[in-house]
């Protein structure tokens, strides 16, 4: 049997069954070498051989990491809730609930999105903005599976579309594998392949709004927010603001997240915005917070040189040009949904990329794919299942901050309406903007 799918099929397995998506990987790799007659040592030194592909984009995390914590030390985030609390306790009429409802609904999303782009501070902002407004969202009666679908629009549809922040990690991702892989392309094609998928992630967040617009109770009991302060300095809130626009321009002139983030911090630190007996702790703080994935994005590539070294990527290829040469369009969506099962058990869209970009790079040119098909191909396959996937930050995320009463279930609540509202449109988005772009 083929390696590639043996390899593919015990990481998948062990994933499902809550294996550490490290050991899961590494696991999968060794298994899938060991299949394909390669020696102990040869799959070790095929396995650390590639460890290094993923140390970039693991350090861009963990200073992103230490950049977020850093940046909710400063009190900047204290302020915009203490301005939300003061415009929703406001009495009203219904006209004014609703719009403190839209109001709310748009400061989440707009908060999600910085928070990938602008803001690079991934989900850190979460636990900071979502509990505090908790008992005015009971107030208004809004459903949290919409919160959770905001949320979950907002953490994934900019990395997939926009080349800043998270989104240039990303991109830069599918553009390195797909090298790898056999084809290079320009950074700059990947924002216009993904357009249509991208859309369809804009139809899902109006599923959303429809299905769970209805008022839902929840139990007004004691929310435990740490106390706020209003009280910030001027000074604070400059030094913070210089310090993310320099981590924006540092990082689209060098086309870098480690200096990007690693500028942000040095104003933090140079400007006293950060206490210098504080630094450490923090930094070190927000590494800890994004230390897993960084381990995950460095296993998975690992796994992709396991599967690159067996030689049973091309025999995959060949054996399934011949079963689908007569069907381009059956072939685009079986691979579209297996990029879905390796994302929703693995958890991580950027984990996803090396993995799937070994097998699908050479597949579609044997297909005859144009390069923007591919790359729409690649991009939509590995963001396919970060919504619905209970390892995946996207949903982890959003249950942290809005199950701090006990009242949101992570798979029913989270998983359940993400998996429904963006998975099946963005199947069918991306399948119709790969088949456009052939």
């Amino acid at each position: 049997m083929n390696a590639v799918l043996i390899a593919v099929g015990v990481m998948l397995v062990l994933s499902l069954l809550r294996i550490n998506v490290v050991i899961s990987l590494v696991m999968g790799a060794f298994v899938g070498g060991l299949t394909a007659g390669l020696s102990v040592s040869n799959t070790i030194e095929a396995f650390t051989g590639g460890l290094g592909a993923g140390a970039a984009i693991a350090l861009s995390y963990g200073l992103l990491g230490g950049f977020a914590v850093a940046i909710s030390k400063t009190g900047i985030p204290d302020l915009l809730i203490v301005a939300i609390l003061k415009l929703v306790k406001r009495e009203g009429d219904s006209q004014r609930k609703g719009l403190a409802k839209g109001l709310i609904f748009l400061l989440l999303l707009m908060m999600a999105i910085f928070s990938q782009n602008l803001i690079p501070i991934h989900i850190a902002f979460i636990p900071l903005l979502v509990p505090p407004i908790l008992k005015i969202l009971n107030m208004l009666q809004v459903d949290r599976r919409l919160i959770a679908c905001i949320l979950a629009f907002g953490l994934i549809t900019p990395y997939m579309f926009l080349p800043y922040g998270f989104g240039a990690i990303y991109q830069q991702i599918v553009a390195t594998q797909m090298e790898l892989s056999g084809l290079k392309i320009s950074l700059s094609d990947i924002p216009r392949a993904m357009v249509i998928p991208a859309l369809g992630m804009v139809f899902g967040l109006v599923v959303a709004f429809v299905l769970y617009r209805k008022p839902r109770s929840y139990q007004q009991g004691d929310i435990e927010v740490e106390e706020l302060k209003a009280d910030v300095r001027i000074s604070n809130i400059i030094f913070t603001v210089f310090a993310l626009l320099a981590a924006l321009f540092v990082q689209v002139g060098t086309d870098s997240m480690i200096a990007g983030a690693l500028s942000g911090i040095t104003v933090l630190y140079v400007t006293g915005a950060l206490k210098w007996q504080e630094a450490d702790h923090l930094l070190i703080e927000g590494m800890r917070m994004m230390a897993f994935v960084g381990f995950v994005m460095i296993s998975a590539n690992g796994f992709a040189a396991v599967i690159t070294a067996t030689g049973h990527v091309e025999s995959l290829v060949a054996k399934s040009a011949d079963l689908f040469s007569d069907n381009i369009s059956l072939a685009v969506l079986i691979m579209l949904i297996i990029g879905l099962f390796v994302t929703i058990g693995i958890g991580s869209s950027f984990a996803t990329i090396p993995i799937i970009a070994a097998i699908f790079v050479p597949l579609a040119l044997e297909l005859g794919l144009s390069p923007l098909a591919t790359i729409a191909l690649i991009g939509t396959a590995g963001a396919l299942g970060d919504a619905g996937s209970p390892a995946s930050d996207s949903t982890l995320g959003p249950t942290a901050g809005l199950n701090v009463d006990g009242q949101h279930n992570h798979i029913w609540d989270t998983c359940v309406p993400t998996f429904l509202c963006y998975n099946i449109p963005l199947i069918v988005f991306g399948w119709f903007g790969i088949v456009f772009l052939l």
